[in-house]
């Protein structure tokens, strides 16, 4: 119930604030909200002095909207009963007569100065610092996003604690952005309150002589006294308000709140407070000076001196003796634990170029830490693969513009994103501005265009690709060639322990009795090198238990954790139901089946090296001949041929997919032979 009137204090505050626009108010009444107004102008002065960091008090920008619009619906109406009757309470009259001594000029003059001290020093300097810490604050969100990332992928902190520091930073350029705007609401108060004053003044004045038969003299002592008091009403109240917003847009990030900081930081100085003293008191010597007031604050800093000493004396103490109690500390920079964190090798990681910060922390669209995540995401579904976290920092030894991918400490990919620019793939861009580039990953020739020349691009037929998704797409193509690699022995053991959880049998059959983890790990590199998805690793795992009880030789384990995948490995070369294959000339599969032999990483063919490239030529003809068609193929061979030919077609084409036969036929697609490939001296006869 409690909190459900205080949910409607604020709307119903809002609409009383539009009814004291329209609707008129009893003397009685606008007393009792002047005063109202006065009290809370003094709390969130109060709490802008007491908050510990700005966020604290993320709710200012718009409570400082909320009390403006009071504050004018005062004027309004506090204007109204002016005019009107003459009178408009005890506040405003009190305001006019006591505060001012009951004479017209001073109440001017310190009306003036208010507005003067308000509007020319404090609201201008809060909105200059409200403008230069929104542009700030907003320029080092990619670096701050970019340091959580780093400390998130390094371990430093968790995930929750990322996204906890993640909704900082944004809040953080939230406030200050609001607070870049609200400081103009406290301006134009500002000039609405000169204006006002002046309406006021003349208005009166023709109220007095006209509706009210006073003398020029009367009516102007009349009015002007009200005028005044009204003035002084609502310009006090602005500023505090001022002098809050002043306070908030300058506090930096504290521990304390600033009547602490400010004692702490003022008192730091023992030195500085002595010479303060011993000036104050020197100054009472001078003729014609007043000797207390000089001698009461020379002895007030001279004592605050002497009382710092004492205290940074303590201080030191207590820090010589913190070894021998507490123990060592944190690791010195060279000591052996903290080089052995500088030397940690990452298993993946990007740099950029510094003046490619600006792609961390944009848009949902162009946040390339979000975009990284996505792609760890698919690449899990794809190939079944956890690629660790990417860690990505800028390096100022990059070249402008270019970024570099690295696997365990060794660059595998580089390329450029250059800021501002959008990559246009095509033929026939001469006329687009920029400069010609191949694409990473496919080496399709573009451009990067202006982003401004988007339009331009597209209506000449180029396909538009921004900065973010070439970065991704690279990074793509990097992790799916590298998937052996970025499988580590502790991934392993993580999927294995996956999969016992749910089917125990096969796990406990397996391993450690008939293959160890490394074994295992050999295995699913050797699925990961031809593209093949880890995904259903309880089905691998089976076919190797019958594998491993015959033989452990690495390619027969492969093999046969391949033939257990069955069509999960033809199916997805297939398009629109159809898988094309390109067939071995029955002679020359005979004679490869012949001329296998043992090497170090399994059976490579001895074939003679001209008939060898005679039968790379001819397939290399037989694909190109295919994608002329507009259509990708496979080769097939048998079973007991595959890993050798596979070896051997990688050496030209790493990308064409070698397999057997029983691996198509068992898939449920229809297969056609799309042509056969054979050696020279066959095709020519």
């Amino acid at each position: 119930m409690k909190s459900g009137l205080t949910a409607l204090g604020v709307p119903v505050g809002v609409v009383g604030i539009v009814l004291l626009l329209v609707v008129p108010l009893p003397a009685a009444m606008l007393d009792f909200l002047i005063v109202f107004n006065i009290a809370m102008a003094l709390v969130v002065l109060l709490t802008s002095m007491y908050v510990k960091r700005p966020l604290d008090f993320s709710v200012f920008p718009s409570l400082l909207l909320v009390l403006t619009l009071f504050r004018l619906g005062l004027n309004v109406a506090s204007t109204r009963l002016v005019l009107r009757d003459g009178y408009a309470g005890e506040a405003i009259g009190a305001f006019g007569n006591i505060v001012v001594g009951g004479s017209l000029v001073i109440g001017l003059v310190i009306f003036l100065i208010l507005v003067v001290i308000q509007f020319a020093v404090i609201t201008n300097g809060a909105g200059r610092v409200a403008e230069v810490g929104a542009r700030f604050t907003l320029d080092a969100m990619p670096g701050k996003q970019m340091a959580i990332d780093a400390d998130l992928n390094s371990g430093l902190i968790d995930e929750d604690t990322a996204r906890k520091r993640r909704a900082e930073v944004a809040a953080e350029a939230d406030f200050y952005g609001a607070m870049d705007g609200g400081s103009k609401f406290v301006k134009g108060d500002a000039i609405a309150g000169i204006i006002i004053t002046i309406v006021n003044l003349i208005g009166g004045f023709a109220v007095g002589m006209m509706q009210m038969d006073l003398s020029p003299q009367e009516s102007i002592e009349k009015f002007s006294m009200l005028t005044i008091g009204d003035g002084l009403v609502s310009q006090i109240p602005a500023l505090l308000l001022s002098v809050s917003t002043g306070l908030i847009v300058t506090r930096a990030t504290a521990s304390a709140d600033m009547g602490t900081a400010t004692s702490t930081q003022l008192t730091q100085s023992r030195v500085a407070l002595l010479i303060a003293g011993a000036a104050s008191i020197a100054l009472a010597l001078v003729p014609g000076l007043p000797k207390l007031p000089f001698v009461v604050a020379g002895a007030a800093l001279l004592i605050a001196g002497q009382r710092a000493g004492a205290r940074d004396r303590a201080l030191a103490a207590e820090a010589a003796e913190l070894p021998a109690v507490a123990g060592p500390g944190a690791p010195e920079p060279d000591s052996p634990e903290a080089l052995m964190e500088q030397m940690r090798v990452h298993a993946l990681e990007i740099q950029l170029a510094p003046d490619l910060v600006d792609l961390v922390g944009g848009g949902s669209e162009q946040d390339l830490l979000a975009r990284v995540r996505g792609l760890r995401r698919k690449v899990a579904m794809d190939l079944g693969l956890v690629i660790p976290p990417v860690r990505t920092r800028d390096s100022v030894d990059l070249p402008r513009s270019t970024y570099v991918v690295k696997i365990a400490g060794v660059e595998v990919g580089r390329g450029e994103a250059p800021q501002g620019r959008l990559l246009a793939l095509g033929d026939h861009l001469d006329h687009l501005p920029g400069s010609p580039v191949r694409e990473p990953v496919f080496g399709l020739s573009g451009r990067w265009i202006p982003a401004e020349s988007r339009a331009q691009a597209e209506l000449a037929g180029a396909t538009v690709v921004d900065r973010v998704s070439v970065l991704v797409t690279h990074l793509g193509s990097i992790i799916t060639a590298n998937a052996p690699r970025l499988l580590s022995r502790e991934d392993v053991r993580i999927l294995v322990d996956g999969v016992k959880q749910l089917d125990r049998a096969v796990v406990d059959e397996l391993i450690p009795s008939l293959l160890s983890l490394g074994e295992v790990q050999r295995v699913l590199h050797g699925l990961l090198a031809e593209r093949v998805s880890i995904r259903d690793l309880p089905r691998i795992l089976e076919g190797l238990t019958l594998r491993a009880k015959v033989a452990t030789d690495p390619e027969g384990l492969v093999e046969a954790a391949r033939t257990s995948l069955g069509p999960a490995i033809a199916a997805p070369y297939a398009e629109d139901g159809v898988l094309r294959v390109l067939t071995l000339d029955p002679l020359l599969e005979q004679h490869l089946v012949e001329q296998r032999r043992p090497g170090d990483d399994g059976m490579v063919l001895a074939v003679d090296p001209d008939r060898l490239e005679r039968m790379l030529a001819s397939l290399r003809r037989r694909l190109a001949e295919v994608e002329r068609a507009g259509h990708d193929a496979v080769v097939a061979c048998a079973p007991v041929l595959r890993p050798a030919l596979r070896r051997t077609v990688a050496t030209t084409l790493p990308l064409v997919p070698v397999l057997s036969y029983s691996e198509v036929t068992c898939a449920p697609v229809q297969v056609e032979a799309v042509g056969v490939v054979s050696d020279a001296a066959q095709v020519a006869a």
